[in-house]
């Protein structure tokens, strides 16, 4: 299809580690408008922990994935995350922006645990127009080696990286356009992953602190296979049906404990590093252990906060057929990522 080689089309490629997942957006309206999105499951251990074990695989199935998007285009957007990125809201001298590119190495050594010449840096001023001595800023490094890395994968698919985002910040992209009544005040945006669950605590529209758990939908798995004696394929069809079951109740008892901890963790960490102390008033929650039946009931209960679902269809304009033979309710909440990235406007 020719219209996924122009210019006002972007690709968003998300690299998981038990799906690839593909979204397009046409930009070539006064909306950006979701066109298709495809996905294609990853053998078991192909990713470990974020790290690319079997890169051939790994190819192979985004190749997959985007011819059954339909895509002929070789630029994509992609994402690195994990522990080697670190994202810190700090406050520097107020200087234009040429100066604080400049000043910016050296303030990421007072708060980088890495070694400056192993990172790739960026930031951005969060109040550009503000009159304060002080300015605040949002600074992000990543590892050179994940970046790398990720590029790497992508040349052995064929394709080129049009950007690297920053998975918190193409979450945050989503989430941002679909949920514009979650942009005032303090709130957290969990997405629940295969291997990991993902943290952002999002204070007035700005991604600011974030967070990642070895706990997914494969720990819950693990744990209805182990702990209730459930088949795999058992296992599976709970986490991804429509009723609660006493199995998943007793393992949300845990993992959601798990992931309540780290959200108050996480707030309890921007409240001693905040002026203002406050607090987060709700939580949004995303990926695929998002569908997982009880599993938000359970963190409500364990937060006592207003805890529902982040859909990143909310708000955007989705063109007929762009989910094909996929089960829209099912496959959304998986979407939050890629979505997010396909939203970053082509070059």
């Amino acid at each position: 299809m020719a219209l996924f080689g122009r210019k006002k089309t972007s690709i968003g490629l998300d690299i998981g580690s038990g799906l690839i997942k593909v979204a397009v957006i046409d930009h070539g309206k006064s909306q950006p408008e979701l066109v298709r999105v495809a996905m294609t499951p990853l053998l078991a251990d192909a990713i470990v922990e974020g790290e690319i074990m079997d890169p051939g695989i790994v190819a192979d199935a985004i190749s997959s994935c985007l011819a059954q998007a339909g895509v002929s285009a070789k630029a994509v957007v992609t994402a690195v995350g994990g522990r080697d990125v670190i994202i810190k809201k700090i406050q520097i001298e107020r200087v234009k922006e040429q100066q604080a590119r400049e000043l910016m190495r050296w303030e990421a050594e007072q708060h980088v645990p890495f070694d400056m010449e192993s990172v790739e840096l960026d930031f951005q001023i969060l109040d550009p127009n503000g009159t304060d001595d002080q300015m605040s800023v949002l600074l992000v490094a990543a590892k050179r080696e994940l970046v790398e890395a990720k590029v790497r994968v992508l040349t052995d698919a064929g394709l080129s990286a049009a950007a690297v985002d920053v998975d918190a910040f193409a979450l945050h992209n989503a989430f941002e356009r679909n949920h514009p009544e979650a942009m005032n005040g303090i709130v957290a945006l969990v997405n629940v992953g295969h291997e990991v669950t993902n943290i952002n605590i999002v204070e007035d529209g700005v991604p600011i602190l974030t967070r990642d758990l070895t706990v997914g939908t494969r720990r819950f798995r693990e744990d209805l296979q182990r702990d209730r004696g459930l088949g795999a394929e058992e296992a599976a069809a709970l986490l991804q049906g429509y009723d609660q079951s006493e199995h998943l109740n007793a393992v949300f008892e845990t993992r959601a404990e798990e992931i309540a901890v780290g959200v108050e963790r996480a707030a309890a960490f921007l409240a001693s590093s905040s002026r203002s102390g406050a607090q987060v008033s709700a939580v949004y929650v995303c990926g695929g252990g998002s569908r997982a039946p009880g599993l938000i009931d359970a963190l409500a209960a364990r937060l006592r906060l207003p805890v529902e679902p982040a859909s990143p269809l909310a708000n955007l304009v989705v063109r007929d057929g762009a989910f094909e033979s996929l089960v829209t309710d099912e496959v959304a909440p998986l979407m939050m990522l890629p979505i997010g990235l396909a939203l970053r406007q082509p070059a």
